[in-house]
C-alpha cells in the first residue's frame, strides 16, 4: 500500500444518495481474491446498458471525457452502504479513485477504505452542495486533497475535514493491518521467546 499525502485529480460528481457496494461492484464480479482488475467492473449497472457491459451508459458521468480519467469522487449521502465486501474499495482503487468526498459513509466501507489506502473526506451537507457546484460549473475541475492538514481545496475555497489519529497515520505510512502489526515484530518475536522460556507447555513443537 502507498503512503497517501497529498492528492490532485479530476471531480467526477455522483449525485446519488445511498450508492450500496453491489451498486459500486455488483456481485457477479466477486469471483477474484486479487485485487486487481475490478475497475473495469465499477458501477457496471450505471456504467453499462447491457449485462455483458459492452455498451456504455452515455448519461453515466464516468463514460464521458474528461471525467473517464477521475481520481476524486464526490457523492453524496450513506455511500458504501450495504454489504461489508472489501471488493468495492478495490474495484474503486483499481479503477484509479484516490480520494472519495461525501456527507456521510458506512462505517464498514470507510474502514475498508482505510485499509486499502483511499483517503474517505467527510464534510458537511452544504460543503458537498458548494464543491458539486463548483464542479459542474466548471468541467474538469480539480479538487486537492491534503492529509497532512486535513483540508480538501477546490479553487479558491478550503475545507477542513476530520479523521482519526489511527487512520491518519496509517495512511500517511501507507500501512494497513497486517502492516501495522509488522512495525512491532521485534516486540512480538521477545514476547514467543519469553513464553516460550517461561511457558513451555504452551508452545506447539
Amino acid at each position: 500500500m502507498e503512503p497517501f499525502k497529498t492528492h490532485t485529480g479530476i471531480a467526477a460528481p455522483l449525485d446519488r444518495v445511498n450508492v450500496d457496494t453491489d451498486a459500486i461492484i455488483p456481485k457477479q464480479f466477486l469471483k477474484k481474491i486479487d485485487k486487481k482488475g475490478f475497475g473495469q467492473h465499477l458501477f457496471h449497472e450505471l456504467r453499462y446498458l447491457d449485462y455483458e457491459g459492452t455498451k456504455e451508459n452515455p448519461d453515466f458521468i464516468l463514460n464521458n471525457e474528461p471525467y473517464r480519467k477521475s481520481t476524486v469522487l464526490l457523492t453524496r449521502d450513506n455511500f458504501g452502504c450495504g454489504s461489508s465486501r472489501e471488493h468495492a474499495p478495490w474495484a474503486l482503487d483499481d479503477y484509479g479513485f484516490k480520494v472519495i468526498i461525501a456527507p456521510s459513509f458506512a462505517d464498514i466501507f470507510f474502514n475498508n477504505c482505510v485499509k486499502n489506502g483511499i483517503l474517505l473526506v467527510q464534510l458537511k451537507s452544504k460543503e458537498i452542495d458548494e464543491l458539486f457546484d463548483y464542479v459542474q460549473k466548471n468541467k474538469g475541475a480539480k479538487i486537492s486533497a491534503d492529509l497532512p492538514s486535513q483540508t480538501v481545496t477546490a479553487g479558491n475555497k478550503k475545507y477542513s475535514f476530520k479523521i482519526d489519529d489511527f487512520n491518519k497515520e496509517c495512511l500517511l505510512k501507507g500501512l494497513d493491518s497486517i502492516g501495522w502489526t509488522l512495525q512491532f515484530n521485534e516486540k512480538i518475536a521477545t514476547y514467543e521467546d519469553k513464553i516460550q522460556s517461561q511457558r513451555p507447555w504452551l508452545v506447539r513443537k
